[in-house]
């Protein structure tokens, strides 16, 4: 069964959409980790690990770099929005990466927290992140699988009807 026109346009919205939901997501839960003091859990715990196991590839951060790092890659994102509504293919592997990462991070809060039978901080943006990440997935896969760039529909021809 081919594609319809329609369907090319919807997957042309849904990709940005998508994306552009994990990064809003990723930005509320970067201030639920600020709010709620993670590097004050989050230092200790490294730490902890370190002592136990001998080494550890987690860093430990102060909080002035962490919060610059972490609100810096919220902007980027943000600003990459219209070049993933232009259906660059090249942002298919990073759209991937990207959102693996946070499904990744939002099941680790949420496994932390269940584990240390205590809310761990960035907990309660955790079920945002896994809804986005997962979204964004699905629409990169849809963008891969069709193997056609997304392309906004010209708003002079097709938009206004």
């Amino acid at each position: 069964m081919d594609a319809t026109p329609q369907d090319s346009n919807a997957r042309a919205y849904r990709w940005p959409r998508a994306w552009l939901a994990l990064t809003a997501a990723f930005g509320l839960h970067v201030i639920d980790e600020a709010a709620h003091g993670f590097l004050q859990w989050y230092n200790p715990a490294v730490l902890n690990l370190r002592e136990r196991i001998g080494w550890f590839p987690m860093p430990t951060f102060e909080r002035q770099v962490w919060l610059a790092g972490l609100i810096t890659a919220v902007l980027v994102l943000f600003a990459l929005t219209p070049v993933v509504a232009r259906g660059r293919r090249w942002l298919v592997p990073v759209a991937y990466i990207y959102a693996s990462v946070h499904v990744v991070n939002g099941l680790g809060h949420l496994g932390l927290s269940a584990a240390a039978r205590q809310w761990i901080p960035g907990v309660l943006s955790s079920p945002l992140l896994l809804l986005a990440g997962a979204w964004l997935l699905i629409e990169t896969g849809r963008v891969r699988r069709f193997g056609q760039s997304p392309r906004r529909p010209d708003t002079l021809k097709e938009g206004i009807r």
